[in-house]
């Protein structure tokens, strides 16, 4: 069967909000068929991750992660729904990885929703300048693509995960609710370099 296209994983994730790897993956076993692939969605579980996504989660651990012979180093909290999942070693293994990704990816913020807007409006400025006579409706998707890029390289949740590339950070967190079946939460994160932001 020929290749499923990035448009109709697309279409499916947007529909279902599951992981774009299980999109992709059920689009495969329904042949490219989205209605199909939504039931097999829906059989595996996987679209119960977002129903729980309004759930508290006032359980969890802060853990840290050391890298580079103590030359980086990351603290973070993730949040979860029970203090039975907080002491599971597949939450705890996931924990890890968020914490190596950090100390990899080096993000910025947490979520978009942290980017200031004025940063956004800074940033909006030099891409208009950048794209000065184009036809308009040009422009702005020029302008609104280098946004986006701010965005998948800056926000954790939106970076591409460094042990799969075709997920993002947040679908990987979407996946383990499923895995897990409970809500779970980057609540926050800090990462230290040695010599990081000192003046000369």
């Amino acid at each position: 069967m020929a290749e499923i296209s990035a448009k109709v994983v697309m279409a499916l994730r947007e529909k279902t909000n599951a992981a774009m790897m299980e999109c992709k993956a059920a689009l495969k076993e329904a042949e490219g068929d989205l209605e199909k692939a939504e039931i097999i969605l829906r059989k595996k579980g996987t679209i119960k991750a977002e129903k729980k996504a309004d759930r508290q989660t006032k359980e969890g651990i802060i853990a840290s992660y050391i890298h580079m012979a103590g030359r980086i180093g990351v603290l973070i909290e993730v949040n979860c729904e029970t203090d039975f999942v907080a002491r599971n070693e597949i939450f705890q293994a996931f924990v890890k990885d968020i914490s190596l990704h950090i100390a990899a990816a080096n993000p910025k913020f947490l979520a978009r929703e942290e980017i200031s807007e004025a940063l956004i409006a800074k940033e909006r400025e030099i891409a208009a300048d950048q794209v000065k006579g184009k036809p308009e409706a040009i422009a702005e998707k020029i302008i609104q693509g280098k946004i986006d890029k701010i965005f998948s390289e800056q926000c954790l949740l939106e970076q591409a995960f460094i042990k799969n590339p075709d997920q993002t950070i947040g679908d990987y967190v979407k996946s383990k609710i499923s895995e897990l079946g409970e809500n779970l939460v980057v609540r926050r994160f800090v990462r230290f370099a040695v010599g990081e932001d000192l003046a000369e």
